[in-house]
C-alpha cells in the first residue's frame, strides 16, 4: 500500500491521538529495516567456523527463523487486539499489569533504545572510515547529526521519514539479491567451498558447543522484529496489516539470510575465515576486486542506517504510550498538533543517544541487557495465553496452531536463556538486577501519577 502523499487531505484524528498513516509496505519495511544490519554480513563466518558444516549452518538459520515466526505469529495477535502505540509494553500491561509494563519501558528508555540508537550510529561512522578517516571526536560530531537528523524527519515530517524507510529497506534488499545473482551468475566461487556439506571440517568446535554459540549468534541477527508492534497505533486497518507486516517481515529476513550464508559460503571456503571482517572483506573483494573493501563498506552502511531509522521511529513510542497511561512524565503524551507525531518522545530518544555517544558507553551497555530482552519478550507471548481467557472470541486475526505455537517460542526462548545464562552469568545477573532497581522508581515517582489518572481510559492508546 502506498503512503499518504505529502498533499493528500484526510481527517485529523481527535487531539492527543496519534495518526494512522502508515499502509502494510511501510510495516513491513519497518520489520525488515530494523532486522537486516550488520549482523548478516558478519555472522555467517563465526557460523561457518565454528561449526564446520554448510548444513548445520542453514539448519541454524531455519531453525531460528521458525522460531521467529512462531513470535510473530503470536505477537500479530496480540497487535490485532490492541492496536495502539507502545507495543509490548502495552501487552505486558494488559497481561499482567502496570508494573511489569514499566519495567520494559524502564529499560527501553534508559539502556536498549538509546544504547542501540548510539551503537548503530557510532557503527555507521566506523564504515565511513573506508571512505575518510575521521577522527574520534568527528566520528562523534557525525553519529550525532545523523541521530539528530532523523529525530527531526521522524518527528516534524513523519510521511517522509517512512518513505525514506521504506526506500532503504528496497535498497538494502535489492542490493542482496544483486550479490546473489553476481556471486551465483558469474561463476565467481566455487561449489567445492561447500563439500563436506554435512560432515563437520577438521578444527571445528564440538557440535552441541557450536550449536549453542550459533543459535545466540543468530538470535542476535534475528533481534528487533518485534519492535514494528510499537507503531500499531499508526499503521492503517492494524487487525489486517499488523499480522501481515510481521509475518511477511520475517519470511524476507530469513530467506535473505539463509541466501547470503550460501553466497559467502560459496565465495570463501571455511577454512580460510579468520575473523568475521576479513571473512566480509574476502568476500568482497572476491565479488568486487580490490574496490570490494570499499563497496562492501557502503553496502553495510545502507544496511546500518536503514536498521538506525527503524528503531528510532518506532522507539519513542514506548515512552508516549508510559506518558499516557501515567507512568511517565505527562509532557511525553504530547501530540504535535500539525505532524501528529509524539515530538518531545522522539526528542528524549535523540537526547539521551546522543549523550551516550558522548561518553562511548553504549556498547558494553547494551550487552548487558540482551538477557533480560529474552525474558520479556517470552512474557509478552506468555501473555497471550492469559489474554486469550480475557477476551472475546472475535472473527479477526487469531494465532493459526494456539496453544502449539507460542508454547513452541517458549520452548525455545526458554533455551536461549538458558545459554545466554551460562556464557554470561555476570552479566545476564547485573542486566536484571538493573531492570529490578526500576520498581522503586516505579512506587515512589509514578504509581501515585497513575492511581490519579484516569484508570481504564487511555486517551490515544484505546484502552
Amino acid at each position: 500500500m502506498p503512503l499518504i502523499s505529502l498533499g493528500e487531505k484526510r481527517p485529523l484524528p481527535p487531539p492527543g491521538e496519534l495518526r494512522r498513516q502508515l499502509g502494510l509496505g511501510s510495516a513491513v519495511a519497518l520489520v525488515v529495516g530494523e532486522v537486516i544490519g550488520v549482523g548478516i554480513f558478519l555472522t555467517p563466518a563465526g557460523m561457518a567456523k565454528s561449526l564446520g558444516s554448510p548444513l548445520w549452518v542453514l539448519i541454524v538459520w531455519l531453525s531460528m527463523g521458525v522460531m521467529t515466526l512462531s513470535g510473530a505469529l503470536c505477537l500479530g495477535e496480540l497487535a490485532a487486539y490492541y492496536p495502539y502505540a507502545g507495543g509490548g509494553y502495552v501487552y505486558l500491561r494488559q497481561a499482567y499489569g502496570s508494573r511489569l509494563a514499566f519495567l520494559f519501558g524502564w529499560m527501553s528508555l534508559l539502556v536498549m533504545d538509546p544504547g542501540l540508537t548510539a551503537s548503530l550510529a557510532m557503527g555507521l561512522t566506523g564504515y565511513l572510515g573506508y571512505m575518510a578517516a575521521p577522527t574520534p571526536w568527528s566520528s562523534k560530531v557525525i553519529a550525532i547529526a545523523v541521530v539528530l537528523a532523523l529525530a527531526g524527519i521522524n518527528a516534524f515530517v513523519f510521511q517522509l521519514g517512512a518513505r525514506l524507510l521504506r526506500w532503504l529497506t528496497v535498497l538494502k534488499l535489492g542490493v542482496l539479491v544483486l550479490l546473489t545473482a553476481w556471486g551465483f551468475g558469474g561463476g565467481l566461487g566455487d561449489w567445492q567451498n561447500l563439500t563436506p556439506f554435512v560432515a563437520q571440517q577438521p578444527g571445528s568446535d564440538p557440535l552441541g558447543m557450536a550449536l549453542a554459540g550459533a543459535m545466540v549468534a543468530a538470535f542476535y541477527s534475528f533481534g528487533g522484529w518485534w519492535d514494528m508492534s510499537k507503531m500499531a497505533g499508526e499503521v492503517r486497518d492494524p487487525a489486517r496489516n499488523l499480522p501481515r507486516a510481521l509475518i511477511l517481515g520475517v519470511l524476507l529476513v530469513t530467506s535473505a539470510y539463509i541466501t547470503i550464508s550460501v553466497v559467502f559460503l560459496y565465495l570463501v571456503p571455511v577454512a580460510k575465515v579468520s575473523s568475521n571482517e576479513a571473512f566480509a572483506a574476502q568476500a568482497g573483494e572476491v565479488l568486487f576486486g580490490r574496490a570490494g573493501g570499499l563497496i562492501f563498506s557502503s553496502i553495510v552502511m545502507i544496511s546500518v542506517f536503514g536498521s538506525l531509522s527503524s528503531i528510532m521511529i518506532g522507539a519513542p513510542r514506548v515512552y508516549y504510550a508510559m506518558a499516557v497511561d501515567g507512568l511517565f512524565f505527562r509532557g511525553m503524551a504530547a501530540i504535535h498538533p500539525r505532524f501528529g507525531t509524539p515530538v518531545r518522545a522522539i526528542a528524549l530518544q535523540a537526547a539521551l543517544a546522543s549523550a551516550l555517544v558522548l561518553s562511548g558507553t553504549f556498547s558494553e551497555v547494551v550487552g548487558y541487557f540482551i538477557f533480560v530482552v529474552v525474558i520479556f519478550l517470552a512474557l509478552i507471548i506468555a501473555g497471550l495465553f492469559v489474554l486469550r481467557r480475557q477476551l472475546p472470541v472475535t472473527s479477526g486475526y487469531r494465532t493459526p496452531g494456539y496453544p502449539w505455537m507460542p508454547l513452541l517460542f517458549l520452548v525455545s526462548t526458554t533455551g536461549l536463556l538458558v545459554l545466554l545464562a551460562i556464557a554470561h552469568p555476570l552479566r545476564s545477573a547485573l542486566g536484571v538486577g538493573v531492570v529490578l532497581m526500576g520498581i522503586p522508581a516505579y512506587h515512589f515517582a509514578f504509581k501515585r501519577r497513575l492511581q490519579n489518572s484516569e484508570l481504564g481510559i487511555r486517551t490515544g492508546s484505546g484502552h
